[in-house]
């Protein structure tokens, strides 16, 4: 059995075996992916769960632009892989109507951290949006010092628990327990081809009060009101 953890690992995984059960995670997105032959019928080695990383592009601009109407520019910060790339151009997409304008800070390793920084001050962001990977999640605690002086906005709830703005996202916890009961079921006899891919039915709002104090700024009632928490 093996679990890969995001679209790239899952990918690599599946290359790699044909016979192994395979049960990815926090999958952003099965298009062009060549994962499974479907969500009902995944086939072959390989079934999982999804976040629907993508889907949510647009919402999450929304939220952002009622949380802080007066940023115009703000900076995505990314690890650098084709995945993220299309999240980016989902985002940039729905960004238009919304007012806003992206700059892409992709990095490859957490040594360009500061390059990317230093190019999103060049740009004149308002706020950085960052989407969870593998090297960003190495650069959490620079990510988060920025966050002192800058909105940060990030996919899940951990971020925002741990000094980030906001975030609007599936819940990683059940995700991961609800992949534990696939394993689980293949371990059993269960066949990966017979196990539909799973898609989260609920996404998750968490604002963090305390950092948009420390940032000055003044969330919106209506935004607060549709929070599912509110860090005070």
């Amino acid at each position: 059995m093996i679990v890969p953890i995001n679209t790239p690992a899952a990918k690599a995984t599946k290359q790699a075996t044909a016979s192994i059960p395979i049960v990815f995670v926090q999958v952003a997105d099965l298009a062009g992916s060549d994962l499974v032959q479907s969500l009902a019928r995944p086939g072959g080695n390989v079934t999982g769960l999804v976040a629907n990383t993508r889907e949510l592009s647009g919402k999450r601009l929304e939220l952002l632009k009622e949380a802080l109407p007066r940023v115009t520019t703000l900076g995505i910060l990314r690890d650098s892989n084709p995945t993220t790339g299309l999240i980016f151009r989902d985002m940039d997409a729905a960004s238009h109507q919304l007012g806003l304008r992206l700059t892409d800070l992709a990095i490859r390793s957490r040594d360009e951290l500061q390059r990317a920084i230093e190019d999103g001050a060049k740009h004149h962001v308002g706020a950085l949006f960052v989407i969870d990977g593998v090297t960003i999640a190495a650069v959490h605690a620079p990510i988060l010092a920025r966050g002192k002086h800058m909105p940060v906005i990030s996919q899940f709830r951990e971020f925002v628990e741990a000094g980030g703005l906001m975030a609007y996202g599936p819940s990683l916890p059940e995700m991961y327990r609800r992949a534990a009961t696939y394993v689980d079921k293949i371990l059993k006899g269960a066949k990966p081809s017979d196990l539909p891919v799973e898609q989260p039915t609920r996404f998750e709002l968490v604002v963090n009060l305390k950092t948009a104090k420390a940032l000055g700024l003044s969330i919106p009632q209506t935004l607060l009101l549709q929070a599912d928490q509110v860090i005070e």
